[in-house]
Order: structure tokens, then sequence, then C-alpha cells
């Protein structure tokens, strides 16, 4: 199949473009940060979105959702790189209704499905606890009690923690498996630190005190925890996507402005240069992540290779364009008047979360037999 999208994929991606320029541009960003916006979104945007169906995308037609697939989230999230939108998307519509679709028992799935599609409850990942990413590394412990579960525990860098419903919760049980459980933010022993990244966005960390979880609230096994991160890492790289494709369009149009001994400076050979080799790395970007979203689509059983893949190549490139980006504007680039700073810090974020370039590579030669 190619890697090109199809006439309904791109009215989707052009009119995600067209909402987001208009309603949430860098400069939204700019004005939550300014404003000292403690929950790290504006929910009357995220109303709007909503009402357009992006919190259904993945959610089943059977349990209120429109079925549209992985791929259709991902063009959504490589449009709110474009303008670094704070929005629920990766870790509530795309991440959290994957992995309750899949693992999550009937009651669960009745339970979080629709209300997901609705975007009226909101999910957020609760894994890592140090200050590297290390999922096979989990202190957190679920220790089984007449047939329930006490959650002692905690974790940091929670994405959306700090306005999340409920936590997906990966905890050690008693026979050294991790399980993943379903608490709500608002149970009795659940603390939640909001903070806020370099970036601006909101991350939180969560502690958990004896925290009582009945069993029906555990999620089917054995891959749910890998398979949940490796989703978010595909999420992931389409937003780093984003990034390098709008980074490269900003410079793209400062280097045909900006002029030096009367000329404009996009005509020095070693700028074009520069921006020619960043052109052919994003257009190389662009099939690695459709190429995951379609996998996705397809219910490929072992995505860990191609969600690394996509991970450490797009962490690469979008550092190199926001960098590059950086460079190229000058000393104004180094401002915080000049959005092009914004696309640097976001990039930084998302590349360490679940994973930096470096984890992803050792992580896929290993699974290649290296």
């Amino acid at each position: 199949m190619a890697l090109v999208l199809n006439e309904e994929q791109v009215m989707l991606r052009d009119a995600a473009r067209d909402f987001l320029t208009a309603r949430a541009p860098v400069e939204h960003l700019r004005s939550l940060r300014d404003a000292g916006n403690s929950v790290g979104y504006s929910s009357e945007l995220w109303a709007e979105i909503v009402d357009m169906g992006w919190a259904a995308i993945v959610v089943a037609e059977e349990h209120g959702g429109l079925g549209y697939g992985f791929a259709g989230i991902g063009l959504l999230l490589e449009e709110s790189g474009r303008t670094l939108t704070p929005t629920p998307l990766l870790s509530s519509s795309m991440v959290a209704a994957a992995l309750i679709t899949r693992h999550g028992s009937d009651d669960q799935k009745a339970t979080y499905l629709p209300a997901l599609a609705s975007g009226e409850h909101l999910l957020a990942l609760a894994v890592d606890e140090g200050t590297q990413h290390d999922p096979t590394s989990c202190n957190t412990v679920a220790v089984e009690a007449a047939g329930n579960y006490s959650l002692n525990g905690s974790k940091v860098a929670v994405v959306d923690g700090g306005f999340a419903n409920t936590f997906i919760v990966a905890a050690r049980k008693s026979d050294e498996s991790t399980g993943l459980f379903l608490v709500s933010a608002n149970a009795t022993g659940v603390k939640v630190d909001t903070v806020s990244h370099l970036d601006t966005h909101k991350a939180a960390t969560v502690l958990f005190a004896d925290v009582e979880v009945s069993a029906a609230a555990e999620l089917a096994m054995p891959d749910g925890l890998e398979f949940m991160l490796d989703v978010a890492r595909i999420g992931q790289a389409a937003e780093l996507l984003g990034i390098a494709q709008e980074v490269l369009e900003r410079t793209m149009t400062y280097l045909k402005d900006r002029k030096q001994f009367g000329v404009a400076i996009g005509v020095f050979q070693g700028l074009a240069h520069r921006a020619a080799n960043l052109y052919t790395e994003i257009e190389l970007c662009k099939s690695v992540v459709l190429h995951a979203l379609r996998e996705l689509d397809a219910g490929t059983e072992d995505i860990a290779a191609i969600a690394s893949m996509a991970k450490a190549k797009l962490a690469e490139t979008a550092h190199l364009a926001a960098t590059e980006g950086i460079q190229m504007h000058g000393g104004m680039g180094m401002t915080d008047e000049c959005e092009i700073g914004f696309f640097l810090k976001r990039c930084q974020i998302v590349e360490a979360l679940y994973g930096d370039r470096y984890f992803h590579l050792d992580r896929y030669a290993k699974l290649s037999g290296y």
C-alpha cells in the first residue's frame, strides 16, 4: 500500500489545520503560560474539539465513537504539533481508548469508552517513577487482599495528570508481574501535584498511599503495558512530525524575507543546503509515521520495533529541525518574542517522554537481534 493520505484523510488534516491555526495558534499557548493557567489546557477549546468528534476518532461506533482509526487521530496530533496546542488527545483519546479497547473487560469498555468518546472523562498514563524512562523498573506495588488490591507508590511525569479523572497505573504484583489498574483520581489515598514542564505543558506527580482498588479495575495483560507505551510513542512521533514541518516552513519563510548584503539570506549555499537536508529528512519521516499508524489500524500484534523506529527517527529529526530553525533565525531565534523557541522546548519534552531516541535505538537493535 502506498504511504500517502487518501482523500478523506487530506480533508481531515486540512480541516484540523484550519481550526487550530484560527483557534489555537502558538499565541494560545503563550497566553496560557502568561495567565498562569494551572490546568494546562483550555476547557473551552477542548469542548470545541469534542464537538468536532476528535475525541471519538479511535473509539468504535458500538461504544459511541467514530471508529475512524489511528491514522485519523495521528493527523490531528500532527496538526497539534504544528501549533503546540495542549489537549488530552494523546493520553486520553488515543492511548487510553486503544488500551481499553484491546485489553478492557466488557464492563470496562461499557464504562470508559463512551465517556472517552464524549470527552467527558479523561485518563492519564501513570508509568514512570524516576528521571529516566524505564518501564521494567516498577516500585509501585499492588498487594492483593480479599480479592482486591491496595496500591502504594508514586509516579512522575504523568502527562495530563493534573486534570485526569482516572489514572492507568502500572504496579508490581506479588508474583512480580506488572499489572495495569484503573484508579480514580478522587480515590482515598491519591495525591496529585501538578507541575509545569519546560514547554509550558502540564504534568503531575501522583502519590498512592494504601489506595483500595477492586479486582475489576485491573486491565488484562500480558502485553498491556508495552502496547500502551508503544501507542503513545507512535502518537508522539506524529506530534514531532508536525513540529518539524512547522519549524521548516517558518524557517523557509524567514530565509526568504531576511536580507543581508541586499539579498535574501536563503540564497546563501550554507543555509540552502541545511534547509534542503532538513526537507529530505522530514519527507522520510512522513512515511515512517504513516506506516506506524497504519500498522496500528491493521491490528498488527507486535508493534514494538515499529514504535521504536518511529519515536527514534522523529525525535532525531524534530530535534534537528528545532535547533536548525533557531540557528537560522540568528539572534532573534533566541528570544521569547520569536515563537521558534517554543518548538525546541516542546521537542525536548516529547523526546524524553516514554523513552528518548537513544532508548529506542537500543530497543530497536535488541528487537532486531543485535
